[in-house]
């Protein structure tokens, strides 16, 4: 969601944060704005923009020069968007700027409270209450005055603080919401993503929920919010630069579409044992013996990562024969669940990030529970709260949508469904039909991909819909979950998605002509079932766009994908429907990489 890009050091700051905020923007916003300073003025320079970087950009005064500064992209939650709503938030006197990722929880309060003793906010915004709180603080050092602060504030922030008293320094903090420190050479760089600091360093320190840090140009330390010092060491990041680039595509989303083949083939690479037909994930810190003895698998992710919980469940329950199932963790947390010691937990996310996600991984592990993460961010906070899990190595994903990471994190989980069979009653045979299907992948998604002209075509013809329903049975329900989601997120065509069992059950008072279903139609035990729920929608008047292994004679239109093993056929089904929605969108004239009221890496509730 919003996020934030801070530098000290000896470079004009200005071009540096707007270069910082444009590699952020995939994350979603409605507004932006900086700050610079310059120790030899002792005055904070502010600029702010409702709407996108560039009409920041277009406001930045010729004479905007300094060496220090935050800045920030905002999501709405507290005021709508506009100029004065916008981060940083300054004091009347000038001398505390504060960008915010997060929510305050009893900002209602505490703003109640300061206006009681004359404060006058501003702005609408949750954020600004941080500001006054650090700017009426008597304490001697800045880190001081943001401590006091923090310890009235409920709820959850990534903060980075600058005053005009203290120009030497900026002061982050982290409760919930990312704060990644980037390590240069005589200078220091802060964001809420490594996505902006990867131009500049790839030396970067990661701060621990209830962990500060001071950042100097020559130097950082890092400690705890109540004052104790905390050892860090500066860790690698793997990906480059180029890798946030589009590559000669027009959006990320088709970039990330393309890369697919190849993403698949690096969460394969050096995990196959054909001596023993299974995998290795050894980051699981889950032995033989303690795999035995694990009587239930829980999944949880939100959005997209659930979805592909879901298709892992059913992985999971066939090759391994442990009873799983996915839940949202947004719903779980809240649900006070009963948590069983004999069951697995795992939490699934994009970034690593992702609130509702990282927040149930917390409630678990306060409660006992073992937990593994399954994320692509290595370093992020589920990957560190975690017991174990493995890393699902998609690269890095920009577009607001998720593709590939989907792609790949579905094939995570069916490494980890083979791995926990073949300790358990999963044959050899078995075990070498699914990695020689696991190695057909990105040869069959090319095949998928290049399809991509005929798909188009497709999309055109069905853009003009107000509504679609997809369906599927048993393995074909997750894939057509996610399709759905995929085309109401970036194309905003009302749609809906239902087992294709439950047609009868009331979604078949929907069908009409005006109404096209998309059915996921795989050639595996249920395919006589699908063709039947093909000939009532049929028999309604209903088009039907069928994504199957054969022509579907009941269908106006099928995409024919490559067969592979039956439990690994819902990885390549979705692909052409990721094609299906991105064109589709395309049609219509949609911004792809950033729809609207979404962002990428949702770090509040």
């Amino acid at each position: 969601m919003c996020g934030i890009v801070g530098y000290i050091g000896k470079r004009d700051v200005a071009p540096l944060l707007l270069e910082g905020l444009q590699r952020l923007e995939y994350r979603g916003y409605d507004s932006a704005g900086m700050v610079v300073n310059t120790p030899k003025s002792g005055a904070l320079k502010m600029v702010k923009a409702k709407g996108r970087v560039r009409d920041l950009e277009a406001r930045v005064p010729k004479r905007f020069a300094g060496t220090t500064g935050i800045a920030h992209t905002r999501w709405a939650t507290h005021g709508a968007p506009s100029d004065l709503n916008s981060h940083p938030h300054l004091d009347p006197e000038n001398k505390v700027a504060v960008v915010h990722n997060g929510i305050v929880d009893n900002a209602a309060e505490l703003r109640a409270k300061l206006e009681a003793e004359g404060v006058v906010f501003a702005s609408e915004t949750d954020t600004e209450v941080i500001t006054h709180l650090i700017a009426r603080s008597l304490a001697d050092s800045l880190e001081e005055k943001v401590r006091e602060a923090l310890k009235v504030i409920e709820g959850t922030y990534g903060i980075a603080v600058m005053h005009a008293d203290f120009a030497d320094r900026i002061v982050v903090a982290r409760n919930g919401s990312p704060v990644i420190l980037g390590i240069g050479e005589k200078e220091m760089l802060v964001a809420s993503d490594v996505a902006a600091l990867i131009a500049h360093t790839r030396q970067v320190v990661t701060l621990n929920d209830g962990e500060m840090a001071t950042l100097k140009a020559d130097d950082f330390r890092t400690y705890t919010t109540s004052g104790t010092l905390t050892n860090t060491t500066p860790e690698t990041v793997e990906w480059e630069a180029a890798s946030y680039d589009m590559g000669g595509h027009d959006t990320y989303m088709h970039k990330e579409m393309s890369e697919q083949a190849e993403a698949v083939d690096r969460v394969l690479r050096g995990r196959i044992d054909d001596r023993f037909s299974t995998v290795h994930l050894g980051g699981l810190n889950l032995d033989a013996r303690e795999a035995r003895g694990v009587r239930r698998i829980k999944i949880l992710g939100c959005g997209t990562s659930y979805h592909a919980g879901l298709i892992g469940a059913g992985l999971i329950e066939e090759l391994a024969r442990i009873p799983a199932d996915a839940e949202p963790a947004s719903e779980f947390r809240y649900r006070n669940p009963v948590v069983d010691p004999d069951t697995l937990y795992i939490a699934v996310s994009q970034s690593g990030e992702t609130y509702d996600v990282l927040a149930a991984v917390q409630e678990l592990k306060r409660k006992g529970a073992r937990v593994l993460g399954v994320v692509n961010v290595v370093g992020s906070a589920i990957a560190r709260e975690a017991d174990g899990g493995t890393y699902v190595h998609a690269g890095p994903e920009v577009c607001v949508v998720s593709t590939k990471c989907f792609t790949n994190t579905v094939v995570a989980f069916a490494l980890l469904a083979l791995h926990l069979g073949r300790i358990r009653d999963l044959s050899v045979a078995d075990g070498k039909r699914i990695i020689e299907g696991l190695r057909k992948l990105p040869g069959q998604i090319e095949e998928i991909l290049a399809m991509e002209p005929e798909i188009e075509k497709l999309a055109k013809e069905y853009a003009g819909a107000q509504s679609m329903m997809f369906i599927g049975r048993v393995r074909g329900y997750p894939v057509a979950l996610e399709a759905s989601l995929k085309l109401k997120e970036i194309s905003y065509i009302h749609a809906e998605a239902y087992p294709a069992s439950e047609l009868k059950h009331g979604p078949l008072a929907l069908i009409e002509p005006a109404l096209p279903t998309v059915a996921i139609v795989p050639n595996d035990d249920l395919l006589e079932k699908n063709r039947a729920a093909l000939e009532e929608i049929k028999a309604r008047s209903g088009r039907i766009l069928a994504v199957a292994h054969q022509h579907q004679e009941k269908a106006d239109h099928t995409i024919v994908v490559p067969k592979n093993e039956n439990e690994l056929d819902p990885i390549l089904m979705g692909i052409p429907l990721q094609l299906f929605a991105y064109h589709t969108a395309l049609a219509m004239g949609r911004d792809i990489d950033k729809p609207r009221n979404l962002a990428k890496s949702v770090t509040v509730e």
